[in-house]
């Protein structure tokens, strides 16, 4: 798996993906993210390779060297970030996109040949699903399934609209409500996690539906066990990916 992401002042975003899709069981993890800090994302997790890229040459290298990519944490809104994003765009192979690689897509023309058709997945909160709808969170959040079903057929995605109750949806209409989960997980962090647990479904074979059914599962379960260990209030987006492996393990 590749995680393309992290921007002057975001590090940590891309950084939590990574390692949430090692503790997911991606296997191989490289990050992509800005050469000035690319020595620092994996000190606390030595197992992730990161690399330092620049222009979207950089990156096309690495790009034809994984299955599956993850972008849009901590990517920023800047021209390194719109140039990795439309790199990440052109490539065949499945992609999860968040955060802000969703806030750039909304401005994206549809009519681009770059963009994925039916091997991507999008996973947008409120706000991010309301600018790919061109309509206000209030709107998204009075219809939940509504939205998530629109963003699916609009951007032809399997979409996980985040929040109380996650909502998943394909383009032909199907979709899933997570019924587990707390409120100690909206916190900063949480998503970054959430879309690199999905790239590990992927990366390990599921086809988009369900790994995207199955990491929004394994996410909300973590989280609830780390808010039975210690409470939800203060939980961080790291207290959840501490418990990935015993979701994911249940036998143990």
């Amino acid at each position: 798996m590749l995680g393309v992401g992290g921007n002057s002042g975001m590090s940590g975003a891309i950084r939590l993906a990574g390692e949430a899709a090692l503790r997911s069981g991606a296997g191989k993890v490289t990050l992509a993210t800005r050469s000035e800090h690319a020595a620092l994302v994996n000190v606390a997790c030595p197992e992730l390779m990161v690399r330092g890229v620049e222009n979207a040459g950089q990156l096309e290298t690495l790009l034809g060297q994984v299955d599956v990519l993850v972008t849009g944490t901590g990517l920023g809104q800047t021209s390194w970030s719109e140039d990795m994003l439309q790199a990440c765009l052109k490539v065949a192979i499945p992609v999860v996109i968040d955060a802000d690689g969703l806030n750039l897509l909304a401005r994206l023309s549809l009519e681009s040949a770059a963009l994925p058709r039916n091997n991507w997945i999008l996973t947008p909160h409120p706000a991010e699903a309301g600018r790919l709808l061109e309509c206000s969170s209030r709107e998204i959040q009075s219809d939940r399934v509504g939205a998530a079903q629109r963003i699916a057929e609009r951007y032809q995605a399997i979409v996980a609209l985040k929040g109380c109750g996650t909502v998943i949806a394909e383009p032909q209409g199907r979709y899933a409500i997570c019924p587990f989960g707390n409120p100690g997980m909206a916190s900063a962090g949480t998503g970054d996690v959430l879309a690199g647990v999905i790239g590990a479904m992927v990366a390990q074979g599921l086809d988009l539906w369900h790994a995207t059914l199955a990491g929004v599962l394994a996410h909300a379960l973590a989280g609830d066990l780390a808010a039975v260990q210690s409470g939800e209030r203060g939980m961080l987006a790291s207290d959840i990916m501490a418990h990935l492996r015993a979701v994911l393990n249940p036998a143990r």
